[in-house]
């Protein structure tokens, strides 16, 4: 499978290609890195750079647009259906009040941890629902993005080494 995404990627230089990698949804750094490092034979703080650099333009963006977002949709989804969504975050983020004083460490051990749903992009929503704001949230995703791509970076060149 990794031969065919970067065969797929191959028109485009391998910096970039690891750069627009990182910006697949779901994927991210634990598809990113691994393409670089094993096929593309970068070195793996090169793997880390491109992979962090392009992981956070899209994280950067959900998290300046997504209250925009959410008023739009608001404005446009009728008055039952704003109302129902804009009690629902009113509801989360009075919910997770009480742990406010842990959120942003709380946010940054959720993206580093590597697991499957618990990247950057799912990490600036979260900011989002929590109402959290950007200028916050945004170092501690980007923490934990650095984090969770050395942690992948590591786990690549232990793979690597054993095949």
């Amino acid at each position: 499978m990794l031969d065919n995404l970067a065969a797929y990627f191959s028109v485009f230089p391998t910096e970039l290609a690891t750069f627009l990698l990182a910006m697949v949804p779901v994927g991210e750094l634990r598809l990113s890195i691994p393409v670089a490092v094993l096929l593309y034979h970068k070195p793996g703080w090169e793997a880390l750079l491109w992979s962090v650099l392009g992981n956070m333009i899209p994280v950067t963006l959900i998290l300046l647009f997504s209250n925009k977002f959410h008023k739009w949709v608001e404005g446009q989804s009728g008055i039952f259906f704003g109302k129902t969504w804009a009690n629902f975050l009113i509801k989360v983020q009075k919910s997770f009040s009480r742990y406010q004083k842990y959120e942003l460490i709380g946010l940054l051990v959720f993206v580093a941890s590597s697991l499957p749903g618990t990247g950057s992009y799912t990490g600036a929503i979260v900011a989002f629902i929590l109402g959290i704001p950007i200028q916050k949230s945004w170092p501690y995703i980007f923490i934990g993005v650095v984090c969770s791509g050395i942690v992948t970076l590591m786990v690549t060149l232990g793979v690597g080494k054993i095949f």
